[in-house]
């Protein structure tokens, strides 16, 4: 501040026009100010470009270089889902047999696209199934099932497609699998800004050893995993439109950068935000086809409304909290939780539709019969029925402590501690694909094992993101960490239940999230030296390479594969796999 003269002669205090700033005064020595980043470049990250030495050392020129960035951002994420369907839908029908609890999914599905809603099996109906699929009649007797139907509805239509046989009811998880690599490249390409990270995570989850066998077994893990992926995809693009509007609607300098505004940042409504209602069809999708897609719905739901408390405090929202607090917590709720719950219950249309005289499904005839009586009369029929179902199904859920051989407590899942095998067979040699010069009988096995170089990895990952989350206030590793700990925390406060690790399939993919991230700062920021990039490319391509040899070591465990059973023993790593 310097002392100026005004029009009557008395000095005062303002800022002389004529002082040079001294950023300024030393450009003449050679001095670069760093850019100056607006408040639009921090609420809309750019993406992030190759550096231009590569198109140097590759001979491209800058053009068909940039050509080849555009091309890029769908062509390596439908490359690298390519080669993801590749593996998931060869040989999709071997074994030949019902794996599993594929022994209630498969028939209730086909229950359900033809009756429309389970019913109970004979005993000898699998067998019957694999040897003759067209001469299986669906009994009419409704069945006790403890899942609601989305899951088994979208298995159903694998079945209705190509019949009741192994690739029938396998078709559409993995189909589910495959588009669920498409996606995470997607959704990582935009969360890192970088085409490379993204197609980084979905190779990752592709070469997922838990994430491959879901894909070819009809279970409803792998169908839980996709809506939830989903949600999350579409709670990102939501979030890049509302910050791009609220970026748009902040005044700009003359210099033409974005700045901060408090009026703007407290008060500006955001309006129709149509990816956060698909966020929550999916939640909804997710729940209505296991429950624990509850605890999903919460956690996503907290996480938007922290990301809009995030981008009014970068648009310069002097009370960021009582802003979102006044323009977009309903919005939030609204476009999440009901549409979720009307989600639900629209699932179980069919079931609401049937008879309620005892011929419809299980407990359809409830509030008719057995639920006469009491406060609640005057709601229809079937909600009181449908409520008293949910009720008995709550009851199984938390009072399931029956033991079982492949169970597991979920303090084993990061580290891979017990798989659970699907099928197990031992052919003689010569039989069943075994080889006749084996010394000793075979063993064929699916076992549901996480690729364990990926997994191991992934636990250095995981903390790796709670540093960045916790010291760093990096976003990115913050939605991760929400992820995993929606599909994974939950399971502690059940720990006397019998749970299994494929249970952990619904958050792999924020595990190869993390793990990409990680080999992201491994490689170095844009602008690092080249000897730097050069060191950490090699170190990030060396994990990649062993993840990849480890999903190939442990192939012909994954598919059902015949070898002998010494090599089959060689990959028993830990006592607790066998």
């Amino acid at each position: 501040m310097t002392k100026t003269a005004s029009s009557t002669g008395a000095p005062t205090d303002r800022p002389d026009a004529t002082a040079q700033p001294w950023p300024r005064r030393l450009r003449r020595f050679g001095y670069t100010a760093r850019p100056r980043q607006g408040v639009r470049e921090r609420l809309v990250p750019p993406y992030n470009e190759p550096d231009p030495r590569l198109w140097k050392g590759l001979g491209i020129g800058e053009a068909a270089g940039r050509r080849l960035v555009a091309l890029s951002a769908w062509g390596g994420p439908l490359l690298v889902a390519l080669f993801a369907g590749v593996l998931r839908f060869w040989n999709l029908g071997s074994p030949k047999a019902v794996i599993f609890d594929e022994t209630y999914y498969a028939k209730d599905a086909w229950a359900l696209i033809h009756r429309g809603y389970e019913v109970s099996w004979p005993k000898n109906a699998d067998a019957s199934i694999l040897a003759d699929p067209s001469s299986v009649q669906i009994p009419t007797d409704a069945s006790y099932v403890v899942h609601p139907p989305v899951g088994k509805y979208v298995i159903g239509i694998g079945e209705w497609l190509f019949g009741l046989e192994p690739f029938g009811w396998r078709f559409m998880t993995a189909l589910l699998g495959t588009v669920s690599v498409l996606m995470l490249c997607r959704i990582g390409r935009r969360l890192f800004r970088s085409t490379f990270l993204g197609c980084l995570a979905g190779l990752l989850l592709a070469v997922d050893g838990l994430h491959f066998v879901m894909s070819r077994t009809a279970l409803l893990d792998l169908v839980l995993m996709f809506f939830v992926l989903a949600a999350f995809g579409c709670l990102l693009i939501d979030r890049d439109k509302a910050r791009a509007r609220l970026a748009a609607a902040l005044p700009v300098g003359t210099d033409g950068i974005t700045r901060p505004d408090s009026g703007v940042a407290g008060s500006l409504r955001l309006g129709w935000r149509p990816w956060r209602l698909a966020a929550g069809l999916c939640l909804g999708l997710a729940f209505a086809t296991k429950w624990n897609g509850l605890y999903i719905l919460a956690a996503f739901g907290l996480l938007t409304v922290a990301w809009d408390v995030g981008a009014r405090r970068v648009a310069g929202a002097r009370r960021p909290y009582t802003a979102v607090l006044r323009r977009d917590i309903l919005p939030a709720f609204v476009s999440t939780v009901p549409v979720a719950l009307a989600t639900y219950v629209a699932s179980w249309a069919a079931w609401i539709a049937s008879p309620s005289d005892g011929t419809g499904g299980y407990y359809r005839d409830w509030a008719v019969n057995a639920g006469q009586g009491g406060s609640f009369t005057w709601l229809p029929d079937w909600l009181r029925s449908f409520w008293h179902y949910e009720n008995k199904v709550y009851d199984f859920h938390v009072g399931l402590n029956s033991g079982h051989t492949y169970e597991s407590n979920p303090w084993s899942w990061l580290v891979a501690g017990r798989p659970v095998s699907y099928f197990y067979e031992s052919p003689a040699p010569g039989k069943d694909g075994c080889p006749a010069d084996t010394v000793d009988k075979c063993a064929r096995e699916v076992l549901a094992l996480g690729t364990p170089a990926l997994w191991w990895a992934a636990c250095f990952a995981l903390a790796y993101c709670l540093w960045r989350w916790g010291l760093r206030r990096d976003w990115r590793a913050g939605a991760l960490l929400c992820g995993v700990a929606a599909g994974y925390l939950p399971w502690f406060a059940y720990q006397e239940r019998t749970i299994f690790v494929f249970y952990a399939v619904v958050f792999v993919p924020f595990l190869c999230l993390a793990l990409a991230m990680l080999l992201g700062a491994v490689i170095g920021p844009p602008g690092s030296s080249e000897r730097r990039r050069m060191a950490g490319a090699a170190t990030a391509g060396v994990v990649v390479l062993l993840i990849l040899w480890n999903f190939i070591y442990f192939w012909p465990l994954y598919t059902g594969e015949p070898i002998p059973v010494d090599q089959w023993q060689r990959r028993m790593w830990l006592d607790t796999w066998v």
